[in-house]
């Protein structure tokens, strides 16, 4: 991998977790310890994060935290457009799990007028878009609590959906490749999203479109894991025909 291609990922693991250690970073790189700090020295003076004592952190993420700021809030637009689509895929009395991050965020936005529906989600700032509605059964995962996506993650959020059983997922990504799958930043979501699928009915992939040809650190599986990706109208016909070829149930939101 190249310097620059490396410099790249470890900001991306930074960014998605918050921090990063140079052990962590070295084992997953496989290069030294010596290259990681000059890794991280370069990022730092390029205002992207702050280093410290064995490892980095990214910078200005406690101010997001108490903000409930997500950093995400590009393709707002196409998002809120595939969020509309996914809402009218809902039903009273369903069981719902959404997933953390910026399209799911903007699904939770729209959510109301339900009745009995239950939203389970990993997302702290989704919980709080919709623990004070009355036709909503909140529940929330526990876990560890990643700054960055104000999500819960790791083991203990994934052990939450043992035994559990819902009608529908709306799941995230960060990346979507036929030969990669879909792959995510952080190691810790993917056993988290693994059990989100495996207690559903149904698996909508929310995706604006800049995701597809996107590939991140980290691969959940193939595209075979999911029932349906909605994505938004910029979907390149090339790519509307490859998602067909391999049976991907396409649903298109509409630019409004």
């Amino acid at each position: 991998m190249l310097p620059n291609h490396r410099r790249e990922k470890i900001f991306d693991i930074i960014k998605e977790d918050g921090h990063a250690m140079v052990t962590q970073l070295s084992k997953i790189f496989k290069v030294t310890e010596v290259t990681i700090r000059q890794d991280l020295e370069k990022l730092e003076k390029s205002g992207m994060i702050k280093r410290e004592h064995g490892g980095a952190f990214l910078k200005d993420v406690q101010t997001d935290v108490r903000s409930f700021r997500l950093r995400n809030q590009e393709n707002l637009t196409e998002k809120a457009n595939i969020a509309q689509k996914a809402i009218e895929l809902v039903k009273d009395g369903d069981t719902i799990i959404l997933d953390s991050g910026s399209t799911t965020t903007e699904i939770a936005r729209k959510i109301s007028g339900y009745r009995n529906l239950t939203v389970i989600t990993n997302a702290l700032n989704i919980a709080l878009m919709l623990g004070a509605d009355p036709g909503i059964n909140l529940v929330v995962t526990g876990g560890e609590f990643k700054a960055p996506t104000l999500s819960l993650t790791g083991q203990k959020a994934a052990d939450f959906f043992n035994n559990l059983h819902v009608d529908k997922l709306f799941l995230a990504t960060a990346g979507i490749t036929l030969r990669s799958g879909l792959t995510y930043p952080s190691i810790s979501d993917i056993v988290v999203k693994r059990a989100m699928i495996e207690s559903a009915d149904v698996v909508y992939l929310v995706a604006d479109s800049s995701k597809i040809g996107k590939t991140s650190f980290a691969s959940l599986g193939s595209l075979s894991l999911i029932n349906y990706l909605i994505t938004d109208s910029k979907i390149t016909e090339k790519n509307i025909v490859m998602m067909r070829e391999h049976e991907i149930n396409l649903i298109i939101a509409e630019q409004k």
